[in-house]
């Protein structure tokens, strides 16, 4: 498919992709992003569009992964807004007293944490800590794809159990009502 033909399919299907991103973000402002991140996302992995497939449908697809690791992001985030008019305090950085000691220990102790891995999980799971995609570890270390997966999951498992004996964690977290 050309790049001319792959333009044309998508701005065919720019008001389905806008009336789609208005349903799952009930905000227009959202929703415009929405489309751009995906034409962005679409027009950046064109090559792995296969002609004569349904286009549209992969345009969807791509909107809703999109909208779905947003979501999950701005969860486990933990996203605050204060719609008061004074924002003063909350936009105001001088206040604030930087003290990174706590957190430069804990890296040290999270950093040993994982060169006590044992290679074979602390190498793949490194390598996508760096932001190395599954695909470029399995090729980079010569290995399946679904090995280096497991691997990274056994490895961040392996790290919750140490993270939780070293801090006296055991089980799931969970608060207690009073």
């Amino acid at each position: 498919m050309s790049t001319l033909e792959f333009y044309t399919l998508l701005d065919k299907q720019t008001q389905t992709l806008q009336n789609f991103a208005y349903s799952l973000t009930r905000d227009e402002e959202d929703a415009k992003d929405l489309c751009q991140e995906t034409a962005f996302r679409a027009l950046s992995n064109k090559d792995k569009f296969q002609a004569g497939t349904n286009f549209k449908a992969w345009l969807i697809t791509i909107m809703k992964n999109i909208f779905i690791n947003n979501y999950r992001r701005k969860v486990k985030g933990g996203i605050v807004s204060d719609n008061s008019e004074n924002q003063y305090y909350l936009n105001s950085s001088s206040n604030a007293v930087q003290n990174r000691a706590d957190s430069d220990i804990m890296m040290k102790e999270l950093n040993n944490m994982v060169e006590s891995l044992d290679d074979s999980l602390k190498v793949p799971f490194v390598r996508y800590y760096h932001g190395f995609k599954y695909q470029e570890i399995a090729d980079e270390l010569k290995l399946p794809l679904g090995t280096v997966k497991s691997r990274i999951f056994f490895a961040r498992k392996a790290l919750k159990n140490k993270i939780g004996q070293h801090y006296g964690y055991h089980g799931e977290l969970s608060l207690q009502e009073n």
